[in-house]
């Protein structure tokens, strides 16, 4: 049995928790150490569980509590090369911190998980994305910060049990934001963020490949609403001939709080 739960998710701050059998992980850690510790408690997680941490990338929405939780739990934390120099340049890691960098495509093994990284298309030091396998063949992915889905990006996604996807923002919302001119073109551009449009055409062909549950993450407060995220999946998904908890299971991920716990 394999556990999956969003802590928070969005442009405030990011961490998921994943587990299986006597193995738990944490992908980012986006929020306060206090935040963090809460929302485990609040899911009734012992900290103590956690073994590792996973970093997607060293911006401050997925690593501003990294420091204090991992001095905290005495863990390992796991991301590219260039993340981890990029942490260790900033003083983000405690002394005596251990690190482990991970190569492109490489798969480490984690207490009872096997997690396979692999690039995401955006402007950072070196993004990675997670595709995290069970000793029972479960499988669950995380894929936000991304500007486009590529090739390998999609190959990691197909055949998943549960795959969390970035929807972070609606076009007509950003369009008329009062966002500055460049900071919108970074947005949309192929370096940036997932649109809900963008999100939605991954998602029947997933559901063809196997895939049951979705989850849509990093969703922009100010750009979008879970309301508008939903409605763009779901409508994609229905022009495709699909019915919601028959051949799928839709969520959002809330940017406040923990989500559901999503058992497979």
């Amino acid at each position: 049995m394999a556990r999956f739960c969003p802590l928070f998710s969005g442009s405030n701050g990011n961490c998921t928790y994943i587990s299986a059998s006597d193995t738990a992980i944490l992908v980012d850690a986006g929020r306060s150490c206090k935040q963090l510790l809460c929302a485990l408690k609040e899911r009734q997680i012992d900290p103590s569980s956690i073994q590792a941490l996973l970093i997607t990338h060293e911006h401050t929405d997925h690593i501003s509590g990294l420091k204090v939780l991992v001095d905290k739990l005495k863990i390992p934390v796991y991301a590219s090369q260039e993340v981890l120099a990029k942490l260790e340049w900033d003083n983000l890691l405690a002394p005596g911190t251990k690190t482990v960098p991970l190569e492109h495509d490489s798969k480490v093994e984690i207490g009872g998980l096997w997690v396979n990284s692999f690039d995401t298309p955006h402007d950072s030091a070196h993004s990675l994305g997670y595709r995290v396998e069970t000793q029972d063949g479960q499988c669950m992915v995380i894929a936000t910060d991304l500007g486009y889905v590529t090739d390998q990006v999609r190959e990691k996604l197909t055949g998943c049990d549960l795959v969390m996807l970035e929807s972070n923002y609606d076009a007509g919302m950003l369009s008329c934001s009062s966002y500055p001119y460049y900071l919108k073109r970074r947005i949309s551009s192929s370096m940036g963020h997932l649109s809900n449009e963008d999100c939605s055409l991954e998602l029947a062909r997933l559901v063809k490949t196997g895939t049951t549950r979705f989850i849509l993450g990093h969703l922009s407060q100010n750009n979008n609403l879970p309301q508008l995220a939903y409605q763009t999946a779901f409508a994609s998904l229905c022009a495709q001939g699909m019915k919601e908890n028959v051949d799928y299971i839709l969520k959002i991920a809330s940017r406040s709080g923990p989500s559901e716990m999503m058992i497979l």
